[in-house]
């Protein structure tokens, strides 16, 4: 059987969640300015450069890609690769975990892991190991590895970046590799983030609020680094919990236009069907 591909002109369906209301760029921020806050008064306007409406402006940025290439590293996990949050979310990663390197595929509401030796040895040959997750509490499909794709989707991380009662700052231009970028830094909770994803179900939203949390309730900077066409181009989320555990997240973003950017199903005769794992679908 032909393997699935999601190409980046090619991607249907439903999975992105609703849009939230952003407006487009306007001109450039000035780089003489000292860093600045501002508190949201309401829908930002087209030429409003305040910081959140800058960040509102990522978000809409950010919705129009729908995909980029990832590097990241989200405490003792990191891994790069394609992924698509919208229309459909597909992720496809080569990922070094606390359990040593593995091979991620994730399609909508279907995953694939191995792609190795070990994999093979162990299943007749074959090299992925194909699963499922259990539904929702409404007996929705639930995408695999639900945790980690929203711990990587930018349009979540703006979402909580613009949301009432978070106020942005403008730090100053930076260097990040040759290109010059705008630094904004937001103060916010895991609880805070997580509530600001309404397109999420609530286990959708508990999941992450879990991930951004490891050992309790967790206060987080965001600090967001984005490029020229007010994308988002770096984040970093830090903080500390009450059970003592640190949130040290770094994602890179990069590949906007891709137009080959893909996240491809392994051919079928390489695949055995694991079935549904009991393992949750949040967990990173």
């Amino acid at each position: 059987m032909a393997a699935v591909a999601l190409l980046a002109v090619g991607l249907t369906g439903c999975g992105g969640g609703e849009d939230r209301a952003a407006v487009p760029s306007g001109s450039p921020s000035a780089t003489s300015a000292p860093a600045t806050v501002a508190t949201p008064t309401g829908p930002a306007k087209p030429t409003d450069r305040s910081p959140h409406g800058v960040l509102l402006s990522a978000e809409l940025a950010m919705q129009t890609a729908r995909r980029a290439k990832v590097s990241y590293r989200l405490g003792a996990d990191a891994g790069a690769g394609p992924l698509f949050w919208a229309p459909k979310t597909a992720l496809q990663v080569k990922r070094s975990t606390a359990g040593g390197p593995e091979q991620l595929i994730v399609v909508d509401t279907v995953a694939y892991q191995g792609g190795d030796a070990a994999t093979a040895a162990r299943q007749g040959g074959r090299h992925w190991e194909r699963f499922t997750v259990p539904p929702d509490p409404d007996g929705r499909k639930e995408v695999p590895y639900a945790g980690l794709i929203d711990s990587l989707n930018p349009v979540e991380a703006l979402a909580a970046a613009t949301a009432d009662g978070v106020v942005p700052a403008f730090l100053g231009e930076e260097k990040l590799e040759d290109s010059t970028v705008e630094h904004y830094r937001v103060t916010t909770t895991a609880e805070k983030y997580a509530a600001a994803q309404a397109q999420l179900t609530q286990a959708r939203r508990d999941g992450l609020r879990a991930a951004l949390a490891p050992g309790g309730s967790h206060s987080l900077t965001l600090d967001l680094w984005l490029n020229d066409k007010d994308q988002l181009v770096k984040l970093q989320r830090t903080g500390s919990g009450d059970g003592g555990g640190r949130a040290d997240d770094l994602v890179l973003y990069s590949d906007f236009a891709g137009a080959l950017l893909s996240a491809q199903a392994p051919a079928e005769p390489d695949t055995v069907d694991t079935g549904v794992r009991t393992v949750s679908p949040l967990a990173r």
